[in-house]
């Protein structure tokens, strides 16, 4: 597959909204080169789940903005948002089965590894 090229036409007029947009057509472009990269299919996962992160939080951000706005269309735009994310939710889902037992072997060996990380994820999430 090509590179998804970012032209002005694909521009809605909002740089912030355009940034964001371009920023998920780079996330696109990096899991699309992923493979000829040589990067695993665990080091894929991750970048996927950036992805996915991101624009999930985008689509908080222009719905948000899109509210606010009195933006009459709201409701259908927002079921597109959830189509979207159904779709990546279970392509992501097919990409977890690919590295589950790479993972499970890791963490059987290391068995530390989710209290030596505790602490980060705890400042993140927690």
């Amino acid at each position: 597959m090509a590179k998804f090229a970012w032209t002005d036409q694909l521009n809605v007029g909002i740089e912030v909204i355009d940034q964001q947009h371009r920023r998920i057509v780079e996330y696109i472009n990096q899991l699309d080169g992923a493979r000829s990269n040589g990067m695993s299919n665990e080091e894929i996962a991750w970048l996927l789940n950036d992805l996915v992160d991101y624009t999930i939080s985008h689509f908080g951000f222009e719905e948000s903005l899109q509210e606010e706005a009195n933006y009459p269309f709201l409701a259908s735009h927002k079921k597109v948002h959830e189509l979207f994310a159904k779709r990546i939710a279970d392509f992501q889902k097919r990409n977890d089965n690919d590295y589950v037992e790479s993972v499970k072997t890791y963490l059987a060996q290391k068995q530390d590894f989710v209290q030596r990380k505790r602490g980060l994820f705890s400042r993140l999430f927690g």
